[in-house]
């Protein structure tokens, strides 16, 4: 049986996975609170025979749906998860659905259901063909704050895979053959002693003022970093009130680079500034990491196989209506960004909603700004991964007009490119045992001999949200 079967039978259900998408767009979730979305796409794959785990890595909201039987075994990681304060209606004005409330700024409703979308569809084609192999769809809660994955990969679920392919919607259709950076997310936290500010001031010792020290040397360290390499604070305590001195103040830190072993080195430097910080000013200190991701690790073979799917599966065709949305949309971005967006990739976009298809061999050995969970699966298992058009060349993720596209029929469309992409080119790796023999090769030499160890500390159990700390939760991309 062709390929083509398999597009014809994705191309008769679109409309399902439409609707899957749209409900879960029409009721977003922030992290760890994926509740909709996780039973919506549970209840689905069980329905047609997949067997569901829930619960996951100590998640309620993380599952694996599995199908099939011996090798290879390829799995799909979807995600599913809001933006705090991105609620949107599909609009061209920004128009919040709830006041303040999340909304899909990432696409994330479109991710997770495009994953759905593939691996049902080449369930069918097993069952029709009696290919043998197993396949996995990962239910992933929480990417935006950068732990999900890492929580799930620290219980070993991802362990036995032969491989994984993912994507992500984006502005173009291009297979994503650079990295992300590795991130810590991390809070440091100052005991002093209280006292009256202006009658007994020598009788205190400031938390707040160890939190500015520490910054102030922290500020210093950008000098000495690797090019490329961010850090990033906000002050989360700064006390109670200017007449008392602060007996406890905090502070939240992003740390970037290139990879994971440049960010301890940074932790560790920053590490020694806060402990500074806190002999300076007689204080106390400990820290609390929040999550710690991965670079990635693009694989060229498994990258190329589904840039050829890509094309393969045809891309979607906009309608006059979803162009003027578009160009409506774009109106209310800064034509500089729409600009530098254009030129991102060194090979200008020119189309509103780009149709072709690219692959940015410049690109690779590059590492973009942002950081994903996606990298610490990458550094278990080979992973393949492309972008398609989902919403028009200028729109930036986590901004109300991407709420707005990732809703619309424009966001749809790239998604069942994904969807056909993903499922053709598991159809393949079912088939195709030389292609999984290269990408291992490939895998083992990017690894360098180093072995995935999770970065997130044994004793931090998985945030799972209560009515008191569900505010807490903010994207840390």
């Amino acid at each position: 049986m062709s390929k083509q079967t398999l597009l014809d039978w994705i191309q008769r259900h679109e409309f399902r996975f439409t609707d899957i998408a749209r409900q879960i767009w029409d009721n977003p979730q922030v992290a760890y609170e994926e509740t909709f979305a996780s039973n919506l796409q549970m209840a689905t794959l069980k329905e047609v025979g997949f067997k569901i785990t829930a619960g996951v890595g100590g998640v309620p909201t993380a599952f694996i749906a599995e199908y099939g039987i011996g090798s290879p075994i390829i799995g799909i990681l979807g995600e599913y998860d809001a933006l705090p304060g991105l609620s949107q209606e599909v609009s061209v004005v920004q128009e919040e659905v709830v006041p303040n409330g999340p909304g899909h700024g990432c696409g994330h409703n479109l991710l997770g259901t495009a994953g759905v979308e593939a691996i049902i569809a080449l369930k069918e084609i097993m069952d029709i063909e009696d290919l043998k192999g197993t396949i996995r769809y990962y239910g992933c809660p929480a990417e935006e704050v950068l732990s999900g994955k890492t929580f799930m990969a620290r219980a070993g679920v991802f362990d036995d895979l032969d491989c994984a392919l993912t994507w992500h919607p984006g502005t173009a259709n291009f297979s994503v053959n650079m990295s992300t950076q590795a991130m810590v997310s991390i809070k440091y936290h100052f005991k002093g002693i209280t006292a009256h500010a202006a009658g007994a001031p020598e009788a205190g010792r400031s938390a707040l003022d160890a939190v500015e020290l520490m910054n102030v040397g922290s500020n210093y360290l950008r000098e000495h970093i690797p090019e490329g390499s961010r850090i990033h604070y906000v002050i989360t305590n700064g006390g109670l009130a200017p007449n008392i001195v602060p007996d406890h103040a905090s502070v939240w830190y992003y740390l970037r680079a290139t990879t994971k072993d440049e960010v301890d080195d940074i932790l560790r430097r920053v590490h020694n500034i806060a402990q500074g910080a806190a002999l300076m000013t007689e204080t106390e200190v400990h820290h609390e990491i929040l999550a710690f991701a991965y670079d990635t690790l693009p694989n060229d073979v498994l990258n190329n196989l589904m840039y050829e799917n890509m094309k393969l599966a045809g891309s979607p065709l906009f309608t006059d209506e979803e162009y003027i949305f578009a160009r409506n949309i774009l109106e209310t971005v800064d034509p500089k960004v729409v600009k530098n967006s254009k030129k991102l990739f060194g090979n200008p976009v020119d189309d509103l909603l780009p149709t072709g298809y690219y692959y940015y061999p410049q690109l690779k050995g590059t590492t973009m700004a942002g950081s994903t969970d996606v990298g610490d699966v990458s550094w278990i298992v080979p992973i393949g991964q492309v972008m398609t058009t989902c919403a028009p060349v200028g729109v930036q993720a986590h901004s109300w007009q991407a709420t707005a596209c990732y809703g619309s029929s424009i966001g749809y469309k790239g998604m069942h490119l994904a969807a056909k992409t993903m499922a053709l080119s598991m159809y393949d790796l079912l088939l195709q045992s030389e292609v999984l023999v290269n990408a291992k090769k490939e895998f083992e030499r990017n690894c360098g001999g180093k072995q995935y160890t999770p970065a997130i500390p044994s004793d931090v159990m998985p945030p799972v949200p209560t009515k008191l700390n569900r505010k807490k939760l903010v994207s840390l991309r």
